[in-house]
């Protein structure tokens, strides 16, 4: 029996298992359905590719005649059936988006967005080269300093070649549970998207734990903010018209910085920086209790739940229904307070699958939420001009 095929059909079984059941209690397995589902639930083709192919060459060589090598055979069978369903998942999230966006903006709100939106996917890309993140159309420009905490006071540019100017912005904060990550591993998609269209987009570092806690990560994003007042047209871009956008921990970061415009706590040193934002794009965050969190446990500081006002901007919150790390149901009670409490425009993507980090490859359902945050963007830019 080819002891090759036997042990790559069993790494891909098993990573498909987390992947399409994605267990969610108890807490260790929910973490292994994160590491080990992740890959496969986001680009489940690649799997599928594999399993074919492994099975094809065993068949070719006359390795599946033992009884042995026939089961594995059949559990390969099985975890492409699987595979099949996380992509059919994926492919029904342009479904969900276009319903969340109905719902947020209104069954006409096409008739107000003034900007060509995407009508295909790069389906080339999705299929063939998922981890393939640059564009030749735009240019990143790493590494600059907008803070004097070294390397996690680092920001990068990313802009189209022939510099459009009066561009809007996109900051965008990545996750990693404020141990860890870095400003070039989440949203990539998202922001060469965005800034082949002609945004200018800054994803950046910020201070970790033990180097600092709270409120240290949420001052470093209101310096970038502070740092796109001030800089923003050296790039082209309209510092006047800017988003605000994270995931998983990053999400919270930006939720906060949408929720707590120019809050001299959040500034020390620079509290006459505006800090005010355009609107929030949220992806897989945490936002604080949800019902079935401890009913007497007090709201941690750091969680946006506790800073819902009237006045808050726009949000788009995207959530993944099979999230072992941050759970739809405390997305959920977020948006719902936002609903009842904010008079500003609420849209929420509940992404069928979904996976916590769903924003890391060119993938149908990242893609899918790609072109939902630009139709909500177009729609919020919009609305000054329809208010006229």
């Amino acid at each position: 029996m080819p002891v090759g095929y036997v042990a790559t059909t069993a790494l891909l079984a098993w990573c498909a298992f987390f992947a399409v059941v994605a267990p969610r209690r108890p807490r260790p397995l929910a973490t292994l359905s994160f590491w080990f589902g992740l890959i496969l639930n986001e680009v489940p083709f690649v799997g599928i590719y594999v399993l074919v192919a492994s099975t094809a060459l065993a068949a070719a060589q006359g390795d599946l005649d033992s009884a042995g090598a026939k089961v594995t055979a059949a559990v390969a069978a099985v975890a492409t059936v699987g595979l099949a369903v996380s992509a059919r998942r994926g492919l029904r999230t342009d479904q969900a988006v276009g319903r969340a966006l109905e719902e947020g903006l209104g069954a006409g709100w096409r008739n107000r967005v003034r900007v060509p939106l995407r009508r295909h996917r790069p389906w080339a890309r999705i299929l063939l080269l998922p981890v393939r993140m640059r564009r030749r159309d735009v240019q990143r420009i790493p590494d600059i300093s907008y803070g004097d905490a070294g390397r996690r006071n680092l920001l990068d540019v990313y802009r189209r070649r022939d510099a459009p100017q009066n561009a809007p912005v996109l900051i965008h904060f990545h996750g990693g549970g404020y141990t860890s990550g870095s400003k070039s591993r989440e949203a990539r998609p998202l922001l060469y998207r965005l800034a082949g269209q002609g945004w200018v987009c800054i994803s950046a570092n910020y201070r970790l734990r033990p180097q600092t806690t709270f409120p240290g990560h949420q001052i470093d994003a209101k310096k970038v903010i502070a740092w796109v007042r001030e800089h923003a047209c050296e790039y082209g871009a309209d510092p006047s018209r800017l988003f605000v956008a994270g995931s998983s921990a990053g999400s919270n970061m930006a939720a906060l910085c949408a929720l707590t415009p120019d809050d001299p706590k959040f500034q020390p040193g620079f509290e006459s920086a505006d800090t005010s934002v355009t609107a929030a794009i949220c992806l897989y965050g945490y936002y604080g209790h949800y019902f079935g969190d401890p009913p007497n446990e007090p709201p941690s500081p750091l969680q946006p739940q506790g800073y819902v006002h009237p006045g808050a901007p726009p949000f788009l919150i995207a959530h993944g229904t099979k999230d072992t790390l941050g759970t739809v149901e405390g997305a959920r009670n977020f948006v719902a307070q936002l609903r009842r409490v904010s008079d500003g425009t609420v849209v929420y993507a509940e992404l069928p699958g979904g996976m916590h980090s769903f924003d890391v490859y060119h993938s149908p359902r990242f893609e899918a939420v790609v072109d939902g945050v630009e139709a909500f963007a177009a729609w919020v830019l919009a609305a000054p001009a329809d208010s006229e």
